[in-house]
């Protein structure tokens, strides 16, 4: 999802990217690109350095959140947060007097396309303050993006190396490798369905803490690209 710089969109509009430039879908959102079969009409051309990335998916039909293929957690969709987006860093109970700082938590993502399959992948950044007690510790940011790959451009294994660096310096590099996506996929629907759009992270093994207000984070895939978050207050 994107947005020309002279032309901000709450939502914005679909788009695939190529090289240095980015084409304009026709399709509303991500979803109704693939419930109609990840193909549609093509409209304009943008150079890819006069828009704004959006998160892939805006509005999330539900997230779970993989401690293994075998167990997962449901995260809050309306925490979704695109590529430069602000985490906020609420100020601590009065009974906190150390600052402990954010912590983020380098997750793979799988999008769910249509037929209920895993039709794409992409980062997501989820957010922790320790300051704050289960379950509203993490209830309130998950940076998404910067965009999204095909399943078949990662490979099947969705096997890739996530770093993470705060302020320019490298805190974090993590292989995400040997998460069964299909055994994931098969849990989440077991006695429901799944919807285009559904995310499906897999568990983190990079986890960088202490991240002070002022920061500037970025999650890296080289496929997929890099996600920026700013940590505010």
């Amino acid at each position: 999802m994107f947005h020309p710089l002279d032309h901000p969109l709450e939502r914005g509009w679909v788009g695939r990217i190529e090289g240095e430039r980015v084409i304009h879908l026709a399709a509303q959102t991500l979803q109704s690109f693939f419930t109609g079969g990840g193909t549609a009409r093509e409209h304009a051309e943008y150079p890819l350095a006069e828009v704004r990335l959006l998160a892939p998916v805006l509005h999330p039909p539900s997230i779970r959140v993989f401690d293994d293929e075998a167990s997962f957690e449901f995260a809050n969709p309306a925490a979704i947060l695109g590529p430069d987006g602000s985490i906020p860093r609420r100020p601590p109970p009065a009974s906190d007097t150390v600052s402990q700082g954010l912590v983020v938590a380098p997750r793979l993502a799988g999008i769910v396309g249509g037929g209920s399959r895993l039709a794409a992948f992409t980062l997501l950044a989820e957010w922790c303050d320790p300051a704050r007690e289960a379950p509203k510790d993490r209830d309130f940011a998950l940076g998404l993006g910067p965009a999204a790959i095909a399943t078949g451009e990662l490979g099947t294994s969705g096997r890739v190396t996530v770093v993470v660096r705060v302020n320019g310096a490298e805190r974090s590099r993590s292989l995400v490798d040997g998460f069964d996506w299909d055994a994931a996929a098969a849990l989440a629907a077991d006695g429901t369905r799944l919807l285009p759009g559904d995310l499906l992270a897999a568990p983190s093994s990079g986890n960088v803490e202490g991240i002070p207000p002022g920061s500037a984070v970025e999650l890296e895939v080289d496929a997929i690209g890099v996600l920026t978050q700013r940590v505010v207050g």
